[in-house]
This record gives structure tokens, C-alpha cells and sequence, in this order.
């Protein structure tokens, strides 16, 4: 009686020991880290390295520890003010094609790392994190309204069939169009006054051709200022999302303006490059009918553009685009099957599909580029004045024979890496930004909570466990120390899982940890107090113990199960700090049920299963 078989006390002690593994990078804790992320085709080499490190140590800045991949380079150093000067020498040393971003790297020994063991995230309320402020370019946002007007207006035209001389957007606002006689120009007035309100419409002769002028009034500025600030919050959101950062702070502040938080980001330098990333494609037609010797010599084609690939060579392509970005619902990375090179899965809406199906059935065996174009923008010092620009790269991606008749779903290549097509697919799936943001601040942030109620709360959890185990080992002796034994290793285990699966810990997760420590502690009194139950009967110590666990186990399992529904619900309906209580609620349910019943019971087995027991020290 009481005794396990062999293969049960080596499952406990498989899962104990993988836990501590799991749970051992917690206590390094984390350095302050400099990242450098390489954008398209830029190197990260022993060069670069050796530039920033030599760099750096003329400055008296060293570095506890460099490490380097083909794409990334990580600098970690001793203190947070070191880091800062590091930061500040690396962003000016380096030009656009590197994201410079400040990180909190792990200290986990590289011989764990290499093992696959890493800590926990912790949330900003606990560790900190990074913050974001970014600044929305209203003029961009603008800039792109009027450039759609300026293409409906041209399909308003094209369908009531009214010829006109040229469309254009002005650099300084507006856009200007041009007709061959008054007549003409007469019953375009009418009808842009008629079927666009939101637009001033005014007349205007510059002596060669009547022209009508169009521009945004008051309210249409108003109303683009909003909407572009409103869907970039959705459209950051939905990034930080895809990158799997749990409870964000993603707020508007004042009238431009956006404040991002992100706690327990390990690669900061990509967040920022995400964040940042003003991307969307274009599918135009390559002109295959003019030369493009002719085009760089000057002479382009009023119907083409002259565009580069992404090795540099020209390529002249249609003006007239076949697909836009914004018809894009939904887009996936992986690998072709056929040539197995990096691809982008794309799902079109229904208006897309059914556009892009019509545009490309007359062009079968005729080749179609995807341009990826993205728009950054940044500040320059101009006679020691801020001036902000916006920097548009255009850039051919991939050009490819139509083989079939396009529809809802198909796939683009020519992509240089696996991360490129993943990143490219979160952009698409995440939705362009209505208008270039750029970062005009970049920070870690301490605790929200402060240092010291951090440290407080810490405290109080460790009073209130330690003052438990000794409750435990004084009421039930021998069996209490049994129970002491277990909660600590469900503490650990706990740790284990948040750690495998890189969950981010905050306070309300901490509750949650507390919360199921009483729950392990709860099961193992309602088992003891069974025992004692039993022995006060006259059952002897052997029948007592198995008595004990076995009529103990349904109200345990009955309690844990009905808490599991009840966090489950939690998760399902709770947002940000309510879904980490669930988690860490459910994971400790789990655990507390191996460690409280099988643990202890492995434990009580090995001391008296098998022989004659006098009493219990109970």
C-alpha cells in the first residue's frame, strides 16, 4: 500500500528538473543594451563592429558583452547612463539604413540561451519597458488625401467622359486641373461642385489654358487630421499585436501625437522599425514597348515611370497602377513551393479581387512588377532650424509573368529573406499607416509603480509564503514540511511555464501566483485533515494515508475545476491586466494540481509506503 511505480517517481523528477532549468534565467536578471537592426542590404559585419566598439572606447565607453548576427548587432553594457552616451555616439555615427533602439537585454548565461532557456517578460508596472512618443505628419496626411482626389477625380472625368488637359497635385496644396476650352472646363466645375462638397473648387487662367484649382476646406482638414491620428493608433495597435506584446499603453497625446509603451520587448530595434514603417505595395505593368537606355538617358515615356529593383537596375514600368495596398485584407509569409525561396501570401477584398481579376485577364504571359513602397520621414537641421521631410523609397520587389487570370488570392516573391517576407506580411496584415509618423522621443521607462511599492509588494509576498511554511511544519509536522516542499517547487513551476511559453508577468499576474499558491496549500490541508479524520476513526496509518488522498481527491478537483472556468471566462472576456490574472490563475491551477496531490503524495510514498508505520507525524 502507498507505494508508486518506478515510472512515476521518474516523471516527477523529469518535470521538477526541467522546471528549475526553465526557471533558473529568472535570477540573472537584465543589462542595459544598445541594438543595431540593419535595414535592406545594409551590412552588420566585423567591420561595423569593429567601428562602433573602437568607437565607442575612444570615448571611455566599454562594453560588457557584443554580440552579432547577420542583422543585428547587441551592445550591452553596465548602467543605464553608459547606454544612453552609447546610443546617443551609434545613431550619430550611423546613417538611415540602421535602427539604433535602447534595450534591456537578459543576462541568462549564453550556455542557457544556447539550451533554449530564457526569462520571463515583466510588465511595465514591474520592469519598465521602452516608450515611444511619435509625431504624426499632418502636412503627409494631407499630401496623400489630395493625391487620391487627385486619381478620383481622374475616374469621375474618364466616366462622364470629359477631356481634360492634366491632373496634378501642387507642391504647395491642391490640385490643379487643366482643360482645352471653357466649355469643358464649365461642366467639370459643375460637376466636382456637385458630387465632392468637401472640396473649395475655384476657377483660374494662367494664359495658356483654363484651369480649375481644388483644395481641402476647413472641415476636410480637419476631418484628414483625425482619421489619419485615429488610424494610426489602429494600426500601431494591430502591430504591436502581431508582435505579440502583451498590455501595451497605445495613447493619443494632443492634436498630433502618440505615445507608445512596450513592456518586456526584447528586440526593441524591430519594434521601433514596425512602429515606424509607413508600408504599402503597388502592382503596376512593365513596359516592355519603350527603352530603358532611352528612359535613363532622360527621355521617359509620358506613360511610364522609370522605377530600380531592389539590386539597382532600372525597370520602366506603367503608370497606370493595377492594385493598390488598400484592397489588401489579409497576408502570410512562407516559402514557394516551387523554387522553396521566401513568399508572401496575399488575400484581397471583394472589390479588389473582383478588380484585379477584370485588370489582369487581357494581360496573361505579359510581365507585372510589385513595387513595396515606403515612406519615412525625419528632421534635418537646415541654417540651424528643424525641418521635417518625408522620404518616399520605391522599390521593385519582384516582376513576374502573369500566368493566369489573378483573383482573391495569390502570392508575391523575389523577397531576399525569410524576416523580410515576415515582416513585409505583418505591415500588410496590420494595415498601412494614414500618414508617415516619426519617433521624436525614445526612452526606457522605470516601474509605473515605483521602485519602492514594487519592492513592497515583492516583500509582502515572500512574509506572507514564508509564514505559511511555517504554519505548515508546526500544525502538520512531518506532513506540513511535505507541503512546504511542494508549494515551493509549484512557485518554480509556475515560473517554469511563464518562462517557456515568454509570457509578460504584471502585478494582477503576481495575484494570480498568490492566488493558486493558497489554493496548493488549501488542497493539502483538506488531504491532512482527511487523514487525521481517518486515524481518529481507527483506520490504521497506511489506510488512513490512501483513504486520505483518495476521498480528498473529488472536492479538490471540483474546487480547481470550477476556478479554471472561471479564469477561463476571465481570458475570454477581460482585456490587458485581466487576461495576465487568468493566465497566471490557470497555470497555477495546473501546477498546484501535480505539485499539492501527486507531489506530495510521491514524497509520503517514499517515506512510509511499504512497511509497518507505528504513527503518523501528523
Amino acid at each position: 500500500m502507498n507505494q508508486y511505480p518506478v515510472w512515476k517517481y521518474l516523471l516527477i523528477v523529469a518535470v521538477l528538473v526541467i522546471g528549475i532549468f526553465f526557471a533558473l534565467p529568472n535570477l540573472y536578471g537584465n543589462n542595459p543594451a544598445v541594438q543595431v537592426k540593419a535595414d535592406r542590404d545594409a551590412p552588420i559585419d566585423e567591420i561595423l563592429e569593429g567601428r562602433i566598439v573602437g568607437g565607442l572606447q575612444s570615448l571611455g565607453v566599454e562594453a560588457l558583452r557584443v554580440e552579432r548576427n547577420d542583422r543585428n548587432l547587441l551592445l550591452r553594457f553596465a548602467d543605464e547612463n553608459t547606454q544612453l552616451k552609447a546610443q546617443d555616439y551609434i545613431a550619430g555615427e550611423l546613417g538611415r539604413q540602421y535602427v539604433v533602439a535602447l534595450n534591456l537585454a537578459p543576462a541568462t548565461p549564453p550556455w542557457l540561451e544556447g539550451l533554449g532557456a530564457l526569462p520571463m517578460y515583466l510588465g511595465l508596472d514591474l520592469r519598465g519597458g521602452v516608450h515611444f512618443l511619435m509625431e504624426v505628419d499632418m502636412d503627409g496626411a494631407i499630401r496623400l488625401a489630395e493625391q487620391r482626389y487627385a486619381a478620383d477625380l481622374r475616374q469621375m472625368l474618364r466616366e462622364e467622359k470629359i477631356r481634360y488637359a492634366g491632373i496634378a497635385r501642387r507642391d504647395n496644396g491642391g490640385v490643379l486641373l487643366g482643360f482645352r476650352d471653357e466649355d469643358t472646363r464649365q461642366r467639370a466645375y459643375d460637376l466636382i461642385r456637385r458630387e465632392l462638397s468637401e472640396l473649395d473648387v475655384s476657377e483660374r487662367d494662367d494664359g495658356r489654358q483654363p484651369e480649375i484649382l481644388v483644395k481641402l476646406n476647413e472641415r476636410a482638414v480637419a476631418d484628414v487630421k483625425r482619421f489619419a491620428l485615429q488610424q494610426n493608433i489602429t494600426t500601431l495597435r494591430n502591430r504591436v499585436n502581431e508582435l505579440g506584446v502583451a498590455e501595451p499603453v497605445i495613447q493619443q497625446q494632443g492634436s498630433d501625437r502618440i505615445v507608445v509603451q512596450l513592456p518586456g520587448v526584447q528586440d526593441t530595434a524591430k519594434a521601433k522599425e514596425i512602429l515606424g514603417a509607413t508600408a504599402t505595395l503597388e502592382f503596376r505593368m512593365a513596359d516592355t514597348e519603350h527603352s530603358v537606355q532611352e528612359a535613363l538617358a532622360g527621355r521617359v515615356p509620358a506613360t511610364a515611370r522609370l522605377y530600380r529593383e531592389s539590386d539597382g537596375s532600372p525597370i520602366l514600368l506603367k503608370r497606370s497602377v493595377m492594385l493598390s495596398g488598400e484592397y489588401i485584407t489579409d497576408a502570410s509569409s512562407g516559402l514557394d513551393q516551387q523554387s522553396g525561396t521566401p513568399a508572401v501570401f496575399i488575400t484581397l477584398d471583394g472589390k479588389g479581387a473582383s478588380l484585379f481579376s477584370k485588370r489582369t485577364r487581357d494581360k496573361i504571359g505579359r510581365p507585372m512588377a510589385t513595387v513595396f513602397i515606403e515612406n519615412k520621414s525625419e528632421t534635418r537641421l537646415v541654417d540651424g532650424l528643424e525641418v521635417k521631410k518625408t522620404i518616399t523609397e520605391e522599390t521593385v520587389i519582384n516582376v513576374a509573368t502573369i500566368r493566369d487570370q489573378l483573383g482573391k488570392r495569390f502570392q508575391i516573391t523575389g523577397l531576399d529573406s525569410t524576416e523580410e517576407a515576415r515582416d513585409l506580411a505583418l505591415l500588410l496584415r496590420a494595415g498601412a499607416l494614414a500618414a508617415p509618423v516619426e519617433i521624436i522621443e525614445e526612452r526606457t521607462v522605470g516601474p509605473s509603480l515605483g521602485a519602492e511599492n514594487i519592492e513592497q509588494g515583492f516583500r509582502s509576498v515572500i512574509i506572507g509564503f514564508i509564514l505559511v511554511l511555517v504554519f505548515m511544519a508546526v500544525y502538520y509536522r512531518v506532513f506540513g514540511l511535505v507541503a512546504n516542499l511542494a508549494l515551493t517547487f509549484n512557485l518554480v513551476m509556475i515560473v517554469a511555464v511563464l518562462s517557456m511559453l515568454q509570457a509578460t508577468l504584471t502585478l494582477p499576474g503576481i495575484a494570480g501566483i498568490v492566488l493558486t499558491t493558497g489554493m496548493a496549500v488549501d488542497a493539502n490541508v483538506l488531504i491532512f485533515e482527511r487523514i487525521r479524520e481517518e486515524i481518529r476513526n481507527g483506520n490504521t496509518p497506511q489506510a488512513s494515508i490512501e483513504a486520505g488522498y483518495k476521498k480528498a481527491f473529488s472536492t479538490i478537483a471540483d474546487a480547481n475545476i470550477t476556478t479554471l472556468i472561471a479564469a477561463v471566462v476571465l481570458f475570454g472576456f477581460g482585456t490587458g491586466p485581466i487576461k495576465g490574472f487568468a493566465i497566471t490563475l490557470s497555470i497555477g491551477i495546473a501546477t498546484s494540481m501535480f505539485t499539492a496531490i501527486m507531489g506530495t503524495r510521491a514524497v509520503i510514498n517514499l517515506f512510509y509506503g511499504g512497511r509497518r508505520v507505528p504513527k503518523l507525524q501528523i
